[in-house]
């Protein structure tokens, strides 16, 4: 999938877009830090995914501060659905990605927003509200970190990157070989969760990642992002990431290291 180019107009849109969603993310952030180990009531979903109150509190005052500013645009939330049309303008977040984390006292979960163009990822915000960490980025805008430029790193070799296994548990479950094959790689691998190992990436502090079992509002914002930070996300037959992607997915500082990485988890 190949962004469209970013004419004056796209440019300045984007720009406010990407203003605009700091500034949710910010306020979510502060909801997310106030109720953060609390022991918060937690239910499972049907595919046994917990969930809070927290979860659908930080939900729906991301859907209203869009709806207020984008009243013609759609959002698409993981705990509500869909209001409005997903082939127009599009908003996509994940309240808390890591809840898994947050219900555990662990510091690494996230939030995350991405805003779509006809199905297309044309910016993205990964939040990390326990560091406040706000990593944004989109077509035709630099990524950046609380507003410091960040690129990917320069590495091309496999053999000499630095790795992240995300959802590690379910790659050696569902794709044994694969896994094997995967511990073998790099010269340094991290297992890991969720989005900070690709906000990690987007900062230059690690190489790749592949991630497994992921959903749209898992992905389409580590798109934007890491895109805009100069590396690659694409499934693993390496295709774009769009709604109807599958939910593996691997990000690259560099088009050789992708390249590498597709060939070894297609053996």
């Amino acid at each position: 999938m190949t962004h469209p180019i970013a004419t004056p107009a796209t440019h300045a849109r984007i720009a406010q877009i990407l203003e605009d969603g700091a500034a949710f993310a910010r306020a979510a952030g502060k909801t997310a830090r106030t109720y953060f180990r609390q022991h918060n009531d937690v239910a499972f979903k049907d595919d046994q995914s917990p969930v809070t109150v927290v979860d659908q509190m930080i939900e729906r005052e991301l859907k209203q501060a869009i709806a207020q500013a984008y009243p013609n645009d759609a959002i698409f939330g993981e705990e509500s659905g869909v209001d409005g049309d997903l082939t127009g303008n599009l908003w996509v977040i994940d309240p808390i990605d890591g809840t898994r984390s947050f219900i555990s006292g662990n510091p690494l979960f996230g939030m995350l927003m991405a805003y779509l163009e006809q199905g297309v990822p044309m910016a993205g915000v990964i939040s990390m509200p326990f560091f406040q960490e706000l990593y944004c980025g989109g077509v035709g805008h630099p990524a950046t970190c609380n507003g410091q430029p960040i690129a990917v790193s320069g590495q091309q070799d496999i053999d000499d990157c630095t790795l992240y296994i995300n959802e590690g548990e379910k790659l050696f479950a569902h794709h044994p070989d694969i896994f094997s094959r995967l511990v073998q790689a790099g010269k340094t691998r991290r297992f890991g969760y969720d989005c900070y190992p690709h906000a990690l990436l987007a900062a230059g502090h690690i190489d790749a990642v592949v991630d497994y079992d992921l959903k749209p509002y898992d992905y389409l914002a580590l798109t934007a992002v890491v895109g805009a930070a100069g590396g690659i996300v694409s499934d693993w037959q390496g295709n774009g990431l769009g709604l109807s992607s599958g939910g593996a997915v691997v990000s690259a500082a560099t088009p050789q290291l992708h390249r590498a990485l597709l060939d070894l988890l297609n053996g």
